[in-house]
């Protein structure tokens, strides 16, 4: 799904963004521009950013990495 239309940033980016250690909205915003532009994806890429560092969340990528 698109998060951002002004720099074309979907949710999987956001997510890689955050695996790759991003951890802040400053830090997603000099990465990838989200939230830099017009402003109305901030809420949307802020939850997104979120739910990607939560240990639930995290889990479940180890567990899908891993070969069956």
């Amino acid at each position: 799904m698109y998060v951002c239309l002004c720099h074309g940033v979907t949710d999987r980016d956001i997510r890689e963004a955050a695996d790759n250690g991003c951890s802040s909205m400053r830090q997603l915003g000099n990465e990838l521009g989200v939230g830099r532009q017009c402003g109305r994806c901030a809420s949307t890429a802020r939850e997104i950013l979120r739910e990607s560092r939560t240990p639930d969340y995290l889990a479940l990528a180890n567990m899908l990495a891993q070969p069956a």
